[in-house]
């Protein structure tokens, strides 16, 4: 029996996500503050998650992107600010319907039972259990696995596939779920270079489609490529919020990342090459 299957006829009383809303800001943060083991991780941070945009999150490591994200996805309550979904502070929403608008993909995919591939995926349609688009199970489990190039692999154990697939297999559930808001953290991290481009076409495709999408990402010239805007973080703040061309340029990007870094255009077509500077010292590790 499967997850959806238990759950049917226990979710007549939600509010369903309004899918014809005026374009605007899927989620809304005001002065985020995030403190973990009392440390600082977010300072007064703001953002917008806009419906039919795909936003990335860059930024060096330990920036916050992560935290930020999971603050987005109501997973994690901030110590100051506030987060609103749908115009609606995101504790006013039950865990169904907070899952009716939002799918996230975390940044370790992690399952110790023996599930298949196929199972995996289709646990991102327990949200609709005992809903009219319980009907639509099957043919979004199916699109979403062949979307992700994962349908090779139904029927086999996600414990026993490669990082790579893992990530796509778990890219498909998160597909399958079919919210209005995508939340993914390092979707590409563990894939080569064609599915790291299958997978951001499909993001980009889905913020094309109306959906508001939030992608963190390490990838600088990938990030230039494929995000409508950009919010660079550092050391827990917004350093710099627009479009890719005004926001990703050498000397920010050097002075956030503390080493030198060169924006190039191509010369083909003039999209945005961010590369490492090499013709300058190398930066000293810091141990901190």
């Amino acid at each position: 029996m499967s997850v959806a299957t238990t759950l049917r006829g226990l979710r007549r009383d939600v509010r369903r996500p309004d899918r014809s809303a005026t374009p605007g800001p899927a989620i809304r943060a005001r002065g985020i503050g995030v403190v973990l083991d009392g440390a600082s991780v977010l300072y007064d941070v703001d953002v917008d998650v806009d419906t039919g945009h795909l936003l990335a999150l860059v930024g060096p490591n330990g920036a916050g992107k992560s935290t930020l994200l999971s603050v987005l996805a109501g997973d994690r309550q901030p110590e100051r600010g506030a987060v609103e979904l749908d115009g609606l502070p995101v504790g006013s929403w039950s865990a169904v319907e907070m899952a009716m608008r939002r799918a996230v993909l975390l940044q370790q995919v992690t399952m110790s039972f023996p599930f298949t591939v196929r199972q995996m995926v289709e646990m991102g349609r327990a949200p609709w259990a005992g809903q009219p688009e319980e009907a639509d199970d099957e043919r979004r489990v199916v699109e979403s696995m062949a979307a992700t190039d994962v349908s090779h692999l139904a029927e086999r154990t996600v414990p026993s596939l490669s990082g790579g697939e893992r990530a796509r297999a778990a890219l498909a559930r998160v597909l399958a779920q079919d919210t209005g808001i995508l939340l993914l953290d390092e979707p590409t991290a563990a894939l080569d270079v064609r599915h790291q481009e299958q997978v951001l076409a499909l993001a980009a495709d889905a913020a094309a489609a109306g959906r508001a999408v939030v992608v963190v990402m390490h990838d600088l010239g990938l990030a230039a490529a494929h995000a409508d805007r950009v919010v660079v973080l550092a050391g827990g703040s917004v350093a710099a919020d627009g479009a890719p061309a005004d926001v990703l340029t050498a000397p920010l990007l050097s002075e956030v990342y503390e080493h030198p870094i060169d924006v190039l255009r191509h010369p083909q077509d003039g999209r945005l090459l961010i590369v490492p500077g090499h013709d300058r010292p190398s930066a000293t590790i810091r141990h901190t």
